[in-house]
């Protein structure tokens, strides 16, 4: 058997936040409820250990709903980051989209849209078509098909079975968690 061509190491990892590196509160609003799921602050140090840097970029339409100001979505980004911390882990940066098309109208942040990854890209200096891409729900995955990346579909409490079906038939990878499909993809790089 033909060996396989070696699989380009992505750039960065752009992670979802809410079901994929923390526990989904529904609008959170509380830093102190801010809890990592199991895993997950390991996954972003053993990404950065392969020299891919984690960016967080998350849908927060709570902002928009008015239910999390400015200040508690701050607050619950900086509970975040000291818990990663407190792990030896930590994120190169967050982008976060404030909207919700109902209250708002339409932007070009609010996830399956691209524009979280593309001011990532344009501050970062990245590739999108060599990121990784993972979250819980289809629509934070759906951007490594636009731009040819690589995608984890993550399994939580709120994924729908649907989504992961679409994933899978999009071919990307289904782990039962962060750190499950961070050690897959990093076993296949090597």
């Amino acid at each position: 058997m033909p060996d396989r061509p070696h699989p380009a190491r992505p750039q960065a990892a752009l992670l979802d936040r809410d079901g994929t590196i923390i526990v989904d509160y529904h609008y959170l609003n509380d830093p102190a409820q801010v809890e990592l799921l199991p895993g997950a602050a390991e996954a972003i140090r053993l990404l950065a250990a392969a020299g891919i840097p984690s960016i967080v970029c998350t849908n927060q339409s709570g902002i928009a709903r008015g239910t999390i100001s400015l200040e508690q979505y701050r607050a619950v980004r900086l509970r975040l980051e000291a818990l990663l911390a407190a792990e030896g882990a930590a994120l190169l940066d967050t982008f976060s989209c404030p909207h919700h098309p109902e209250v708002t109208g339409p932007c070009s942040c609010r996830k399956p849209e691209p524009g979280l990854y593309e001011r990532a890209a344009a501050l970062h200096h990245l590739d999108l078509s060599r990121c990784l891409y993972a979250g819980d729900r289809y629509r934070d995955v759906a951007a490594c098909t636009v731009f040819a990346g690589r995608g984890i579909f993550v399994e939580s409490r709120v994924s729908e079975a649907a989504d992961r079906d679409r994933a899978v038939n999009e071919g990307m990878s289904v782990a039962p968690s962060l750190l499950d499909g961070v050690r897959a993809l990093l076993a296949e790089l090597r």
